[in-house]
């Protein structure tokens, strides 16, 4: 390899063509998110790993202090803040080496925390959750895919079953003072007070 080569590979990523193919866009907490990564490669390069980013980020637009230089004193001003709220780098394989003319296809299943936070969309905040590939290589920017938005939804509700309710009959008799309808099992009447005779 000559050096004008070497050189230049510091700056730039190995031709590969990277496609992530989802089996679906939409994904409920606490599934699985599973598709496959097909890796096309252009020219020979020796891979660290073959790996998906996936990350939930939320926006949103926030009230801050901020210092004006004019009026020397800070103002509240509204400004866009974002926090990651997930984000994982789940490995698809190891060192490997590809060749140039080399298609390569490499499964994927990565687990949605059940405790995360759904998409979501309002005026002033956004939570998305986006996902790529990608082949990391020692010395060189990594090759990526394209980043894909996936939609993921709160988990879906379990059905709830009910146990048995038990139903007893309860026989009703007239007190004998005032006829008012009582329970068999009760000693005095509700309504008068009157002990049971019978």
């Amino acid at each position: 390899m000559s050096f004008f080569k070497k050189f230049t590979n510091k700056f730039t990523a190995p031709e590969a063509n990277l496609q992530l193919n989802l089996s679906k866009f939409s994904v409920g907490l606490g599934e699985n998110l599973d598709g496959t990564l097909i890796i096309s490669s252009k020219e020979d390069f020796e891979a660290t790993e073959v790996r998906c980013e996936i990350q939930c980020v939320e926006q949103a637009k926030v009230i801050k202090q901020v210092y004006d230089a004019e009026l020397k004193r800070s103002l509240p001003r509204e400004v866009q803040d974002s926090a990651v709220l997930f984000a994982a780098k789940p490995v698809l394989s190891g060192p490997t080496r590809l060749g140039g003319g080399e298609t390569r296809n490499f499964s994927l299943s990565i687990n949605i925390p059940a405790g995360g936070r759904p998409t979501y969309q309002s005026i002033d905040r956004r939570v998305t959750w986006t996902v790529k590939g990608v082949v990391a290589v020692d010395g060189r920017p990594d090759a990526t895919s394209r980043t894909a938005e996936i939609q993921v939804t709160p988990p879906t509700a379990q059905p709830v079953i009910r146990e048995k309710e038990i139903i007893r009959e309860v026989v009703m008799i007239p007190c004998k003072y005032c006829e008012a309808l009582m329970d068999q099992t009760l000693t005095a009447c509700p309504n008068c007070g009157a002990k049971r005779t019978a």
